[in-house]
């Protein structure tokens, strides 16, 4: 067995006497499709907030790999290797589909503030750029402005930031939510693509996203992990049927 890329010893998290997430002890094996799965208000995207540093953890520890991450800030976190998407699109709309994908690869390349230094006459970073571009399937919408982009492009945008970064594990939230049926596959055939060899964890609510894609599904309800296991072991799963996937797991 693989050795956890991220480790969730014990979680909890509480907004004043509210106890939200309610002692998630979790191991993502590396290289690991995980998706974390629950009906709403279940606590997905507060423990997303917790691993990504957004939230500070109540009491319990979380590691990436065999750093403890829960009392670093969110930009401590990225540069040791996680980077994660949000259910809100997070782009910058006036920039071109280009030079959003440029921004994000500025860090991880060894780039700082400089006003000095013309982006345009840095070869390399200009030619990692354009291949995420090919890699994404927006070579096409190169210069168009990214808040003129369909929401689907924009989602698939977004996506290509976050791993642009070279980041060993990606979080990924709701990537499909509100996708038609066709941007969806294709969503799903870019998440493949982009995430192989790397860590992954997202929430989603499309059940064809989470069984098509993750080799492992939690099952998060009420702030408390209720099943994890494989697909198949999912799907059979009484509890998590009452739960949550009802008739969709038949």
């Amino acid at each position: 067995m693989k050795a956890p890329s991220l480790h969730l010893n014990d979680v909890r998290k509480s907004f004043g006497a509210t106890e939200i997430i309610r002692g998630v002890t979790l191991d993502i094996a590396a290289g690991e499709r995980h998706a974390l799965i629950g009906p709403n208000g279940a606590g997905k995207t507060t423990l997303f907030n917790l691993i990504s540093g957004r939230f500070e953890v109540t009491s319990g520890t979380i590691r990436l790999d065999d750093t403890r991450i829960d009392t670093l800030p969110p930009h401590r976190i990225n540069r040791l290797g996680l980077s994660r998407s949000f259910q809100i699109t997070s782009i910058f709309h006036r920039l071109s589909v280009f030079e959003n994908l440029r921004c994000s690869l500025l860090w991880s390349r060894g780039y700082r503030y400089s006003f000095w230094h013309s982006l345009g006459r840095q070869s390399a970073l200009n030619e990692e750029a354009e291949r995420l571009l090919e890699e994404i399937n927006l070579a096409g919408r190169r210069d168009v402005q990214a808040g003129l982009l369909s929401y689907a492009e924009q989602r698939a945008l977004e996506i290509g930031m976050t791993v642009a970064g070279g980041a060993a594990a990606i979080l990924l939230d709701e990537p499909t939510a509100g996708m038609s049926n066709t941007e969806t596959e294709q969503a799903i055939a870019l998440i493949r693509r982009v995430t192989e060899g790397r860590t992954l964890l997202m929430v989603e609510h499309d059940m064809r996203v989470v069984f098509d894609l993750a080799d492992t599904i939690t099952v998060l309800v009420y702030g408390q992990v209720i099943a994890s296991g494989s697909p198949v072991e999912i799907r059979a799963s009484r509890a998590v049927q009452e739960a949550y996937l009802g008739a969709e797991a038949a």
